[in-house]
């Protein structure tokens, strides 16, 4: 089998969670099926890709820039690709943004990793609030299969855009921060933090929900000794937040900003809890990688976190304040929970595995295949 892997985010300066998608699916394909030939396929940069190594020398550069590609690929289905890429038997759009076009006879698989532009569309610029829209109407109209990591956003996929339930199929995420010897105290020590605090790694924007965590914590702030750390790049309009970090209150709120890979894991491992009560996600990649450090989780009701975290995880109504903080306070207080919480969490974890991911997209890929054969 012959694959066309689109890898234009691996060259983006904020990859993101798409990045790690791309980055990680890359390298696990192979393993999966040794007889697969992957020819990865980027747009025309400036500057090298982060993770270019991994991209051998079969690398095919399709003429022109994001800017003049993406609209008239989601629009029009064109231009062609390089005839370089016509012997492909799939092509596989990795970012919803983009829908490359795929020859007479070639199979098109498309991943849409989440409806956050639509559920959440104040958080996004206006040009790629538009081109995810796009891809995602270009996915439903020529993708012969759809990709999503979970049950909810395949479920999103079919009410808000029609796309053939019988054309989707779910392929779960994993976790892709390695895990290290990195240690914690100097890293703490380094970033001005001290235990026992209570982490939430995300992304500093609306959705994620850090405005009303920090009214949470601050709720239970004086009957534990925690401080609550908020990891992650400032993000798209965190207004709410700014606000709400202002009017200050008890407890002590550190932001750390963004955190390279092993500082991170060794933050996530001096953690005494994990709170993400995210108010959309299309997985929830920071629950699985909470999970696997032993760290008990505080997430949200909403769709794709519960999905993803299962009976592992204290499940919370992101909107309601006083709810957040009652989770906080039991998981902090109560030892015997903390416990369970702890080693429920490794346990489904580990069913989460990029081998599985790729084995997963595999099979998807064969189904396209028959799909434009039958």
């Amino acid at each position: 089998m012959k694959v066309g892997f689109h890898v234009d985010q691996l060259w983006f300066s904020a990859p993101g969670g798409i990045g790690t998608y791309v980055r990680e699916l890359l390298a696990a394909l192979p393993s999966a099926d040794p007889t697969l030939e992957l020819t990865p396929f980027h747009a025309r940069w400036g500057r090298p890709a982060r993770s270019s190594a991994a991209l051998g020398p079969s690398v095919v550069e399709v003429p022109g820039s994001i800017r003049t590609l993406y609209p008239r690929w989601d629009l029009t289905g064109g231009p062609p690709l390089p005839a370089a890429l016509g012997g492909c038997d799939v092509l596989h759009a990795t970012n919803h943004a983009a829908v490359p076009p795929a020859a007479r006879r070639q199979a098109l698989v498309v991943t849409v990793h989440d409806l956050a532009f639509d559920a959440f569309p104040q958080t996004f610029p206006r040009d790629w609030r538009w081109l995810y829209r796009r891809g995602v109407h270009a996915a439903a109209r020529r993708a012969d299969v759809v990709l999503a990591p979970s049950r909810a956003t395949a479920d999103d996929l079919e009410d808000r855009y029609g796309v053939d339930p019988g054309r989707i199929r779910v392929t779960p995420l994993a976790s892709s921060l390695p895990a290290t010897t990195t240690d914690v105290d100097e890293v703490l020590g380094r970033l001005g933090l001290a235990r026992p605090y209570v982490l939430c790694p995300a992304t500093l924007e609306a959705r994620k929900n850090q405005a009303r965590l920090v009214r949470a914590y601050r709720q239970v702030a004086p009957e534990v000794p925690h401080s609550l750390v908020l990891a992650g790049p400032a993000g798209w309009r965190s207004g709410e937040l700014d606000a709400e970090l202002e009017r200050g209150g008890g407890g002590s709120v550190r932001l750390t900003g963004f955190l390279q890979g092993a500082e991170l894991d060794a933050v996530l491992r001096g953690a005494d809890l994990v709170a993400y009560p995210s108010l959309y996600e299309g997985f929830g990649l920071p629950i699985v990688e909470a999970m696997c450090r032993g760290v008990p989780v505080v997430t949200s009701t909403t769709p794709a976190c519960a999905e993803t975290a299962g009976d592992a995880a204290l499940l919370v109504d992101p909107e309601d304040v006083g709810g957040i903080a009652d989770a906080l306070a039991r998981v902090l207080t109560d030892r015997e929970l903390h416990a369970s919480l702890a080693a429920k969490g490794r346990v489904r974890a580990a069913g989460f595995s990029w081998e599985r991911t790729a084995r997963a997209t595999l099979d998807a890929y064969r189904d396209a295949i028959a799909a434009t054969r039958s």
